[in-house]
């Protein structure tokens, strides 16, 4: 039988970019697979049900949540996200490495639980830079756009509990730091 496969967490704040970096290193790393969350929040544009998230009815999901199907959930900016336990016990039990994109909400509670679990926190090179990211990507309004800043601000302070901290600079050179990480030992 093969060995259980490892576990990355990856968290940071809104316009951080963790799906991107995620996108470099699963192209470093085509050995890890990410499943894919569940959320309560419509798609964005260009974003598909399946690929992206399970987009679920606030029901679904807390129907869902109450059958423990979750290894962890978290309402972030207003919406529910949670991540299947099944999908990724599946994986790691077929010795296949895992990537998750999680929040800070979250990620606690999956220290609390998995022990094995690599956290990573994914951090921008300047607050003013995080901003001008999310101005930049121009995908929330301008109420939202106050939300995720403030949530950003919280999620920056509990970057000190994660494993490790990479500055996202430069996104191949992010996913490359992150790829190294997983190539150490266990300590």
């Amino acid at each position: 039988m093969s060995a259980r496969g490892r576990l990355l967490v990856l968290s940071g704040p809104s316009g951080v970019g963790k799906d991107t970096v995620i996108h470099a290193l699963l192209d470093l790393r085509p050995d890890l697979h990410r499943p894919v969350a569940f959320t309560t929040r419509a798609p964005r544009p260009g974003e598909i049900d399946g690929r992206e998230y399970s987009f679920v009815a606030p029901a679904e999901f807390e129907a869902r949540r109450a059958r423990g199907e979750f290894l962890e959930t978290a309402r972030v900016h207003g919406h529910l996200y949670g991540t299947s336990r099944d999908r990724v016990e599946v994986l790691r039990d077929r010795g296949l490495d895992v990537v998750l994109k999680i929040d800070v909400q979250g990620a606690a509670q999956l220290r609390q639980t998995l022990s094995d679990a690599l956290f990573v926190f994914l951090a921008p090179p300047s607050r003013q830079e995080l901003l001008a990211r999310l101005v930049g990507r121009a995908t929330e309004s301008p109420e939202e756009l106050r939300r995720r800043t403030a949530d950003a601000d919280r999620e920056l302070a509990e970057a000190g509990w994660y494993h490790h901290v990479v500055v996202n600079e430069e996104v191949d050179r992010a996913a490359r730091a992150i790829s190294a990480l997983l190539d150490r030992k266990p300590t």
